[in-house]
């Protein structure tokens, strides 16, 4: 291997001072249960989460969190959870259910949160493959899942649900309510005064404290193994970086298996001590952001893009004064708004008139959105289209690209502030190096390395080299700045059969950033040219019908109408005519395309659960309508199965469209400009 560039190393971890006490050395208080016990007594008062039940905010105070988690770790303990076993996790965001990863941990067990939405055959394949013995489980969906699979965990022996709403006549002798589970680790823990502590204090910062299982995006999900003073030192780092202090606050409502929400919503709480706070449900999120407020928030694109698209889709429906008055002030935010952001000097007409703005239009939407108050906003996942990413930064929100991996404890890259920008995703955060290989290829070296690969020390090897480089598995490039930009999945860029590069992210990437297009996968290597299957976004599609006096009864029926092709190509077309002005990506403009008659579904195989193309399983799954791309008919007959809500399987037929997109030649784009 070769290295052809060297990032720079982050020189400003060596300067960092903690945000919080001394008793944040981690030499000294090197794991969550230590940082809790810490926060319980220097801030016992301090409101550490919340959660929205029934229309009403309850809290808990750092005091009364470290009091529900010792005697949910007693509890546990009782029923004999011990040291080294593995505690299946499984539910939405509840406190209850973060106070179970801090309980186990503090017993020496490891935490395994799973995906919520899973299906049970997903499930089953964790549980088996981690060794769970105890799970905790938000309600009866999640334990009719278990139940369901019982019989083939043999190991699975324990499971605890937090909310009693249909268990009534639920008898089994292994099932405990939560609340019981409680009330015995009080009592146990005053019959046993001494035991959480003494088992706390056996705790190390180099001992495991969670496996998180990727999304299995190629084959089986990986269980990445974590130690405590790797997402400690990863969370400090780079929350010093932000300047995150206790007085922040961030709402905790993305999937608690993925490792983003864990770092973000309870590492990094633990490490600084700011309050985290728990929707109702995934229905009211929108509504609990707004009231809320949070100071720190994380989203993939897409959760900005369908705030984006739902803006605009009221506005679309306002009056005419008051589109005009919103398209004059977003006209002048986009130009003059980020530099006002990053401190760079703007004409005082265009202050006033910002400030004029930020009283008519930006600051109440701002407010709409629960957008205020955002000191620190990130995204990464996937890339977000300039246009979204320059319209939150035109309105005063500063959001930032991070780039990261579960095997990263989160952090590889992050933009700083004053150097944010659209096309890349930052240098790297503090005691990160990053280097790219002769093939383009990023690897990284962290403090937040993850340890190992579960069970699977051949996938460790290939991934973590004896020097502590990860591969990282994305093709990149580093510019003269410092600044990392991804193109693509590293085995997923090829060439068409001209030789032409082809970065299929790259164009399904640019395709998402248009509010009607919210999937796409595209196709090329080793062909003569790019085509893509495209899924239609229903709310911005339909919205547009309603508007435009189309009836429809169906999303089979909206994706097959010409009209909605017609406007699918106006897209596709624009795509290609930017791509014509990338000399190396011009041969891999889109020849053809067609409008999918279903919706891509995780439960139907075709996306992960954090909503990745499965490129691999789409194109087996889809080859008919493949082959059609490349050949000259311009129409596909395609049979899908697809699979329901309540288990059963289905067959759906539909006669899908081809349409062929206009291509741009590089001369004529470059006179045109």
């Amino acid at each position: 291997m070769i290295d052809v560039k060297l990032a720079r190393k982050s020189q400003e971890a060596d300067a960092i001072k903690p945000l919080v006490s001394d008793a944040m050395i981690l030499s000294e208080v090197d794991t969550f249960p230590k940082l809790l016990k810490s926060h319980s007594m220097r801030r016992g008062s301090s409101v550490a989460m919340r959660e929205k039940d029934f229309g009403i905010w309850q809290s808990w105070t750092w005091h009364e969190v470290a009091e529900e988690v010792t005697a949910l770790a007693n509890g546990l303990a009782s029923l004999g959870l011990a040291r080294g076993d593995s505690i299946a996790i499984i539910g939405d965001n509840r406190p209850r259910l973060y106070w179970t990863m801090a309980g186990a941990q503090s017993l020496g067990a490891i935490p395994v949160p799973m995906y919520q939405d899973s299906v049970a055959d997903e499930i089953k394949f964790v549980l088996d493959h981690a060794s769970v013995r105890f799970a905790v489980v938000e309600d009866q969906e999640q334990v009719d899942k278990l139940l369901s699979i019982l019989d083939e965990c043999p190991l699975l022996e324990t499971i605890i649900y937090d909310q009693p709403r249909g268990m009534r006549n639920y008898t089994q002798e292994y099932l405990y309510n939560m609340d019981d589970i409680l009330e015995l680790g009080r009592n146990f823990g005053r019959d046993n005064p001494n035991y959480f502590d003494a088992e706390v204090s056996k705790g190390k910062g180099k001992d495991t404290s969670i496996i998180l299982y990727t999304s299995g995006t190629t084959g089986k999900p990986k269980g990445v193994v974590l130690t405590h003073e790797a997402i400690i030192q990863t969370s400090i780092n780079a929350a010093n970086q932000e300047g995150l202090n206790e007085k922040d606050e961030c709402l905790a409502y993305l999937p608690m298996a993925w490792v983003g929400d864990h770092v973000l919503s309870y590492a990094q709480s633990y490490a600084v001590g700011f309050c985290v706070s728990c929707p109702e449900s995934p229905e009211t999120l929108l509504t609990d952001l707004r009231e809320l407020g949070p100071t720190y928030f994380f989203a993939p694109p897409r959760i900005y893009e369908n705030i984006l698209t739902s803006v605009m889709i009221r506005m679309a429906d306002s009056s005419k004064i008051k589109r005009k008055l919103f398209e004059y002030f977003m006209a002048l935010a986009r130009r003059v708004g980020p530099d006002i952001l990053d401190n760079r000097p703007v004409t005082f007409i265009n202050q006033v008139m910002y400030s004029i703005g930020n009283l008519l239009i930006y600051g109440p939407l701002k407010n709409t959105l629960g957008f205020s108050r955002i000191r620190v906003g990130y995204t990464a996942g996937e890339a977000i289209g300039p246009d979204i990413f320059t319209f939150y930064r035109s309105l005063g929100v500063n959001l930032k690209q991070l780039y990261g991996s579960t095997e990263a404890s989160v952090f590889i890259t992050v933009q700083p502030n004053g150097e944010v920008k659209p096309d890349t995703v930052g240098v790297p955060t503090p005691g990160v190096e990053i280097k790219l290989t002769e093939n383009g290829e990023v690897m990284f070296r962290s403090p937040g390395v993850f340890k190992e690969y579960f069970k699977n020390p051949e996938e460790t090897a290939k991934t973590k080299t004896s020097e502590g480089w990860v591969h990282t598995g994305d093709a990149g490039i580093i510019g003269e700045d410092g600044h990392l930009k991804i193109i693509d999945r590293a085995k997923d860029v090829g060439k068409l059969s001209d030789g032409t590069m082809f970065a299929p992210k790259y164009i399904e990437n640019k395709l998402k950033f248009f509010s009607h297009i919210k999937e796409a996968v595209a196709f090329g290597d080793q062909r003569e040219f790019c085509a893509v299957i495209i899924n239609i976004d229903s709310e911005a599609v339909g919205n547009w019908a309603e508007r435009s006096g189309v009836a429809y009864s169906s999303y089979q029926e909206l994706a097959a109408m010409p009209a909605v092709y017609d406007l699918i190509q106006e897209d596709v077309e624009q795509i290609n005519s930017e791509l014509a002005r990338e000399p190396n990506l011009v041969g891999a403009q889109i020849k053809r395309f067609l409008l999918l008659h279903k919706e891509l579904d995780a439960d139907d195989g075709e996306l992960t659960r954090t909503r990745k193309v499965r490129r691999n399983f789409i194109a087996e799954k889809y080859s008919s309508a493949i082959d059609a791309l490349y050949g000259i008919e311009n129409h596909c007959q395609i049979s899908t199965e697809l699979m329901f809500e309540d288990g059963r399987k289905g067959l759906i037929t539909a006669n899908v469209m081809i349409r062929d997109a206009r291509l741009f030649d590089l001369d004529d784009q470059m006179a045109a400009e």
